[in-house]
């Protein structure tokens, strides 16, 4: 795989996190293994919050890894505890985390779950709750880990990322996974199209997933072109009502190279019509080890037979119900302010909802109410 060295990150040291990053290593295996954790200033021992790892990719490192994606940022305002593990340096002297090539030892899988352990006796933190994400390699890694500990990482989303060949034809998950995964159609580092002797197609992976969690077809949204001078634009592909109520979804950055959408700065094609990082999480809170997370509104929509997504949204909410009867709707604000007033005309019904400010709403018809988060 190309080396890819991010010289600039290399000039910033890091800083505006000292009281809540934590410089640490693990021993595992005969190694060493150093990581980098960010702890919220929200965090109390007294509530289980969610744990993120999110790795680095081919030639980079863990320190440039908490700067480029600026993950911290949501993990400050979401309140989740994120890790970013150091990888060990391959044959040529380049870290690395071990998803089949180059002739690499190391267990990264076992790495993983022994840092998961030691995080967990050292933290309150919600083992139902473990995710996992990264760039290029650390998407690799990502697909690893659903394949290969699947009974401790509860979703993955990979950026740039792929499957292995090894990964690829080998996995084996003993549950549904939800997968994320974000992608340039002009990636020349991890081809969108594969073919390069190590990596596998993402229209294949994608498949992999749709197939092994039983998803429905996929509806497809065009994402509002913010940006236009980012040179991409962005579709969403979301293959939703698979076991457990997971997920499979892919944005396709039409345009977009190997590159973290929205990252603090431009290395290559940029898309800056979404946020990464703070997609990733909207798609991590959606689910724990058990597969979707059922609030008490969602019970409530169960027992109506009312299907309301994608939740968060940014552009579309589409509403399906098991009856074409009309039913008036108010879309109400979290300060009680109503923005939307309409009818429901058919079983399925598209609202655009990409010109309201981002926010809280309630979405209010036949007596029921559902939390809107549009962002």
């Amino acid at each position: 795989m190309k080396k890819i060295i991010y010289l600039l990150l290399l000039c910033c040291p890091i800083i505006g996190y000292a009281q809540q990053t934590i410089n640490a290593t693990i021993a595992h295996d005969g190694l060493e293994r150093a990581y980098i954790l960010y702890i919220p200033a929200s965090y109390s021992a007294q509530s289980a919050i969610p744990l993120v790892f999110n790795f680095h990719g081919y030639g980079s490192n863990a320190a440039q890894q908490v700067l480029y994606t600026n993950f911290n940022a949501v993990a400050e305002a979401e309140g989740f505890i994120t890790v970013y593990p150091e990888g060990t340096e391959d044959a040529t002297g380049t870290k690395h985390f071990n998803v089949g090539w180059g002739g690499s030892s190391v267990d990264d899988v076992g790495f993983t779950s022994a840092l998961i352990n030691s995080l967990l006796a050292e933290y309150n933190i919600n083992p139902k709750r473990v995710y996992s994400t990264g760039m290029s390699n650390g998407g690799f890694i990502s697909y690893h880990l659903a394949c290969n500990l699947s009974d401790r990482i509860a979703a993955i989303a990979s950026v740039t990322g792929s499957m292995s060949s090894l990964t690829f034809n080998n996995c084996n998950p003993q549950r549904p996974v939800p997968v994320l995964e974000i992608h340039g159609t002009q990636d020349e580092v991890v081809p969108y199209d594969g073919g390069t002797g190590f990596t596998t197609s993402i229209d294949d992976v994608v498949a992999f997933w749709v197939n092994h969690n039983n998803c429905s077809p996929p509806s497809v949204i065009d994402v509002p072109n913010t940006n236009t001078n980012d040179g991409s634009t962005a579709q969403h592909f979301v293959y939703s009502d698979g076991d457990e109520g997971v997920n499979v979804e892919l944005f396709k950055i039409e345009g977009g190279g190997h590159t973290w959408p929205n990252a603090v700065i431009d290395i290559g094609v940029t898309n800056r019509d979404i946020n990464a990082s703070q997609e990733i999480w909207n798609f991590f809170s959606k689910y724990d080890i058990n597969g979707a997370i059922i609030t008490d509104v969602e019970e409530s929509q169960s027992i109506t037979n009312t299907l309301i997504y994608p939740n968060p949204t940014h552009s579309q909410l589409n509403i399906e119900r098991n009856t074409s009867e009309k039913v008036n709707f108010e879309l109400v604000s979290i300060l009680g302010e109503i923005v939307f007033i309409g009818t429901l005309l058919t079983n399925n019904e598209t609202l655009d909802v990409s010109e309201l400010p981002t926010g809280v709403y309630f979405l209010t018809f036949e007596n029921h109410s559902q939390k809107i988060i549009i962002y």
